[in-house]
């Protein structure tokens, strides 16, 4: 019988291996990931981040379920904008890896931000009940996963009914001439950055090739409705780099 198998990068490795293969990459650069997404982006990723929780439109008194966000950025960015609209906002953030989770209570602790409550989980078999969450966001995080399919019908199974689905991913770049040059950057500068600051080249080099192998926004938008969610809206960033997929459970 033939042995299933999941792309990690460029390789094909026995599917029972990639959650192990990746959870050693994010490991290895926890502590640095912040650092590394600002220069990895110019600091770019700020503002999509930015972008994403404007998009979402965060009201206190929801509740929220940011997956695989352990560092919090997502996280803090809804707490902040509740508050500003006049009251706080119930945040779970769950990631299957305890560096990257440690991480960001060490940031939750430094800024004095106690709204956020942090679930270690498996974004295919999320440790969080049917129907209980007003908005699901992930970022970043769901080329990572073994099974894209599966962890999109369990952000519908832990939606309520018109809840939110609202993802942030690197994509196809669409704007023209940027793609080669977004692809010279990615496989010569980004593993020497990598090895620079993380000291693991090898894992921005497993990043880049996670980035070209994740659907372009058209197929990955069909991938969303086939999970059961509704009305499906793509924004694009900075020229297809990175992505914003929207959608509703009905």
């Amino acid at each position: 019988m033939t042995t299933p198998t999941a792309s990690f990068g460029f390789r094909e490795v026995p599917e029972a291996e990639k959650e192990g293969l990746v959870r050693e990459v994010f490991s290895s650069v926890a502590r640095n990931y912040d650092v590394m997404n600002d220069l990895m982006s110019g600091g770019v990723h700020r503002l999509w981040k930015d972008a994403m929780v404007e998009w979402l439109n965060p009201q206190p008194g929801q509740a929220f379920l940011d997956v695989a966000g352990g560092t919090g950025d997502i996280a803090f960015r809804i707490a902040e904008l509740a508050r500003a609209r006049g009251g706080e906002a119930a945040i779970t953030v769950c990631d299957i890896n305890a560096q990257m989770l440690n991480e960001g209570v060490r940031r939750a602790n430094e800024m004095g931000e106690g709204a956020v409550t942090w679930v270690c989980g498996d974004a295919e078999k999320l440790p969080i009940p049917d129907q209980s969450m007003d908005a699901y966001t992930i970022a970043f995080g769901i080329r990572n996963v073994t099974h894209i399919d599966q962890a999109l019908r369990e952000a519908r199974r832990v939606l309520k009914p018109g809840g939110r689905f609202l993802c942030l991913e690197f994509s196809r770049v669409e704007a023209p001439g940027l793609d080669a040059i977004y692809e010279r950057y990615s496989f010569s500068i980004l593993p020497k950055l990598g090895e620079w600051v993380a000291k693991d080249g090898e894992a921005y080099r497993y990043l880049a090739e996670s980035i070209r192998r994740f659907p372009a926004q058209k197929a990955f938008a069909a991938m969303i409705e086939k999970a059961g969610l509704s009305r499906v809206k793509v924004r694009n960033l900075t020229g297809g780099i990175a992505a914003m997929h929207s959608a509703w459970r009905i």
